[in-house]
C-alpha cells in the first residue's frame, strides 16, 4: 500500500508540476481565451495576467491537499480533511483585511491569499500523514498497475465531481463581457458558498465513500441504502441553517468580510445579490457531494459524467437565457438551477437502480427542518439592520452582531428542532 501511495503521489505531483508551470508561462492566453471581454482593457487584462499567475500554483497545493485526504480517509481519519477548506476562507480574510490596505492595487492581496491558503492546507496535512507513518515520498512509476487503475477511474470521476467548478468557469467567461466588477462579485459570493458546501458537503462525501464501498463490495444493499439516506438527511437538517443564513444575511456577510479597500458599498451589495442566487442551488450542490459517491462505491464512474454532461448543457441555456436581464446575478442562477439539475438526474438514477430506498419519515422530517428555518428567518428579519446602516459601523461592530446573529440563529434553529421532536437518535 505505501509504495503504491508513493507511486501515485510521484505520477501525480509531476504532472501537477508541469501544469502548474504551463499555466503560469501561459497566463495571458488563458486569459484571452477565459476572460475575452478583458482584451480590449489593457490594464484591466494585465491585472488578471498578474493575479492568474499568482493563483494558478493554488491547482498544485490543494490537488496534493486531495490527495492526502484521500489517504487519510482510507485509514479512517476524516477529521483533518474536513477541516482543510477552512484555511482558505481564513487566509483570504485574512488578505482581505491585513494585506490589501498596504496593497497599490487591493485586490491582488487576495490572490496571495489564495496561494498561502493553498500551502496552509497542505502544511496541515502532513502531521497527520506522519503520525499514521504514511507520509509519501514521491517516486514517480508510470507503469505501476495500480496507478494506472487509479488514473482510469479518477479522470471520469473527476469530471463527474467538478462539474460546478466548470459551471463557475462558464460564468466567468461570460461575466468578462459585462460591467466591470461583474467577475469580482461571482467570485466572492462563491467563496461563501463554497464555505457550507466544503465543511458539510465534501466532508459527509468523503466520509461515506468508504462506508458504501465497503457495504457495496458485502453485498449488503440495505446498508447502502441506509448510509445514502443518513447523508442526505444529515446535509438537509445542517445545510438548512446555512442556506436561511446566507438568503437572509448575505449583505452584512459580505460586508463584514470583504469591504475594505476598494470593495466598496455598491460591491457588496451587488455581490449579495449573487450570492442569494447562487443559495438556490444549495442543496444541489451539497446533495451532489453525497450522491455522486453511490456511483463511484459501486465503480460506476459513468452516469455521473453522462448527468455532468446534462447539468453543463443545462448552465449554458440558463446563461443565455438569464444573462441579459439579470447580469451577473443570472449567471449566479443558472448554475444553481444547473447544481438542482445535476442532484435531481443522479437521485432519479439511484432510485430507477433500486440503489436507495428511502423509508418512512422523510414527510415529517421535511416539515420539522422546515418550520425550524421559518423561525430563524424571522428571528433574522426582526434582528437584522438595514444594510446601509450596517455599512456605517465600525469592523469590530460588524464582526460582533453577525456572530451574535449567526449563534442565536443557529441556536433558534436547533432549540425548534427539539421542540418539535427531533432528536440524535433520529440519525
Amino acid at each position: 500500500m505505501k509504495e503504491l501511495v508513493n507511486h501515485v503521489t510521484g505520477v501525480f505531483g509531476l504532472i501537477l508540476f508541469v501544469v502548474t508551470l504551463i499555466g503560469v508561462i501561459a497566463a495571458p492566453l488563458i486569459i484571452m481565451a477565459f476572460a475575452p471581454g478583458f482584451i480590449d482593457e489593457p490594464g484591466k487584462f494585465d491585472l488578471a495576467v498578474q493575479m492568474l499567475r499568482i493563483t494558478f500554483p493554488y491547482l498544485f497545493f490543494i490537488s496534493l491537499v486531495a490527495l492526502a485526504g484521500g489517504i487519510l480517509n482510507t485509514y479512517g481519519h476524516f477529521t483533518v480533511p474536513a477541516l482543510t477548506p477552512v484555511f482558505l476562507n481564513l487566509s483570504l480574510i485574512g488578505a482581505a483585511i491585513l494585506l490589501a490596505p498596504r496593497m497599490a492595487q487591493p485586490v491582488v492581496a487576495l490572490a496571495w491569499g489564495v496561494f498561502i491558503g493553498g500551502v496552509i492546507q497542505l502544511m496541515f496535512q502532513l502531521p497527520a500523514l506522519w503520525r499514521i507513518k504514511h507520509l509519501p515520498v514521491p517516486i514517480p512509476k508510470w507503469r505501476d498497475p495500480g496507478v494506472t487503475k487509479i488514473f482510469k477511474l479518477m479522470l471520469p470521476a473527476l469530471f463527474g465531481v467538478s462539474v460546478a467548478q466548470i459551471n463557475l468557469l462558464l460564468d466567468t467567461l461570460l461575466a468578462s463581457f459585462l460591467v466591470t466588477g461583474s467577475i469580482s462579485w461571482l467570485y466572492f459570493s462563491d467563496r461563501l458558498m463554497e464555505f457550507p458546501i466544503g465543511i458539510l458537503g465534501v466532508a459527509v462525501g468523503t466520509v461515506i465513500l468508504p462506508r458504501l464501498s465497503k457495504d457495496h463490495a458485502l453485498t449488503e444493499p440495505q446498508a447502502f441504502s441506509d448510509t445514502l439516506s443518513w447523508a442526505l438527511k444529515l446535509i438537509f437538517v445542517l445545510g438548512m441553517p446555512a442556506f436561511v443564513m446566507l438568503i437572509m444575511l448575505a449583505g452584512p456577510m459580505l460586508s463584514t468580510l470583504f469591504q475594505y479597500g476598494a470593495f466598496s458599498t455598491d460591491d457588496v451589495v451587488k455581490a449579495a445579490m449573487s450570492l442569494q442566487a447562487y443559495s438556490l442551488g444549495l442543496f444541489g450542490f451539497l446533495a451532489v457531494k453525497v450522491l455522486a459517491p453511490g456511483y463511484y462505491a459501486r465503480q460506476d464512474t459513468k452516469t455521473p459524467v453522462r448527468v455532468g454532461i446534462i447539468a453543463m448543457a443545462a448552465n449554458m441555456i440558463f446563461n443565455l437565457i438569464l444573462i441579459w436581464p439579470l447580469q451577473h446575478v443570472g449567471l449566479a442562477m443558472a448554475t444553481a438551477g444547473a447544481a438542482l439539475l445535476n442532484a435531481t438526474l443522479l437521485w432519479q438514477g439511484l432510485r430507477s437502480e433500486g440503489v436507495i430506498q428511502p423509508g418512512a419519515g422523510w414527510m415529517k422530517f421535511f416539515i420539522q427542518i422546515s418550520l425550524a428555518a421559518l423561525t430563524m428567518a424571522f428571528f433574522l428579519i426582526w434582528q437584522t439592520p438595514d444594510l446601509a446602516i450596517w455599512h456605517q459601523w465600525s469592523v469590530s461592530d460588524r464582526v460582533l452582531r453577525l456572530a451574535w446573529l449567526l449563534v442565536v440563529g443557529a441556536v433558534i434553529y436547533l432549540a425548534m428542532l427539539w421542540l418539535s421532536g427531533m432528536r440524535q437518535k433520529d440519525f
